[in-house]
This record gives structure tokens, sequence and C-alpha cells, in this order.
């Protein structure tokens, strides 16, 4: 997996990594999106182009080598990498995207491992909209707070979830949020939990 990203930054957290993000925004941090088919156009590109845009350096990852297109039909976005053999231990947080893609996500046993692995990290995971079915496939949100698309509130509520009606909550490490609507709320919370400071424009 080196090979085929570079080498790939692992933060061990502290003042120290705070302060420098601070003045340099998010660069030196990783983050990982994870992509298949018919994702949610903007619940992408948002995030990859917003973090891009701090200074981030982005991978995106598909459970194959295949570009994959939006349910907008964005596309083909070519990926960077596959899910699996990726491991949390060389990413500073995870983005799962909405739409229909988290359907096909949660069927890969290999994403389900990264993103409990991201969990007991304590590593933000930031999901939206319907992506909430990953981290349920996970076993990770029992009795943790959270939001989503009200289309699978009661799929959150059987998982254990308190959900609530919120435009971004945070809960740890869980940033969750509803729809594309709630994108800039969303986006704020996880750059805060990234260290960059979250009055800035988003």
């Amino acid at each position: 997996m080196r090979d085929r990203l570079g080498p790939l930054s692992v933060h061990a957290g502290g003042g120290n990594r705070r302060d420098s993000v601070r003045a340099m925004g998010l660069d030196g941090t990783c983050v990982l999106i994870l992509a298949a088919d018919l994702f949610e156009d903007t619940e992408l590109l948002y995030p990859l182009l917003r973090l891009r845009e701090e200074n981030a350096r982005v991978v995106v990852a598909g459970l194959d080598d295949t570009p994959v297109t939006g349910k907008k039909g964005h596309g083909p976005l070519k990926v960077d990498t596959v899910v699996e053999g990726l491991r949390a231990a060389d990413f500073d947080a995870l983005v799962i995207p909405g739409g229909f893609a988290p359907d096909k996500l949660r069927r890969s046993p290999a994403v389900l491992d990264l993103v409990r692995e991201f969990d007991d990290e304590d590593k933000p995971i930031a999901f939206i909209c319907h992506a909430g079915w990953v981290p349920i496939s996970a076993h990770i949100l029992k009795g943790r707070r959270a939001t989503s698309v009200s289309a699978i509130r009661d799929d959150m509520v059987n998982a254990g979830v308190d959900w609530v009606d919120e435009a971004a909550v945070v809960d740890g490490n869980l940033i969750s949020a509803r729809t594309p609507e709630d994108l800039g709320p969303w986006m704020r919370a996880l750059l805060g939990a990234l260290g960059k400071d979250a009055d800035s424009d988003t």
C-alpha cells in the first residue's frame, strides 16, 4: 500500500501538532474518503476539495481500482487506491459520503474492519446522509449520539443510536450530518476535530 500511495502521515497527537496545524492549515494531515458507484456527488466532492484547500492530503479509496461515478453523474472519478490492505494508522480521519454507495461499502468486510480500526484508535469518522449504514454494519454506533437522513432513522435507532434531528452531531470521534444541506456544519466539525479553527470559512 505504501508503494502505491507513497509515504503517509502518522500522528501521535498532542499540543505541538495542533499548534502547527493552526499555523499551516492541515499540512501533514492525511484523510481517507471511501468511494463506490452512485455516491452522493456533493458529499464526496465537497470534503475532497475543502480538505485539499486546507493542504490536507486526501486519499480516495474504492472497493477495487475501477473509477466511480456519482448518482448525479459526476465522474468517472479515479480512486487512488483500494480499501483492501489499508490501515487506520496511516490516516488522521475517515470520511464516508452518502448516496447509494454506502449500501455497497457496508457489504465489504475490509471496509467494516477499517471503520472499526478508526473507531478503536479514536480517530474522526465523518459520515453523512445514508452513510450511517456503514458504521451500523461495523457495529460501532450502539449507545452513541448521531444523525442521518430521515430515511434511515429507523435503521440508526434499531442499531442503538441516540438519533437527533440536527445539522451536524459530534459524539467523541463520530461526526454525522443529515443531508447535503448540512455540508457546511459537517465540515466545520471535521476541521475542528483535525485541529483547524472551526471559525474558518467552509
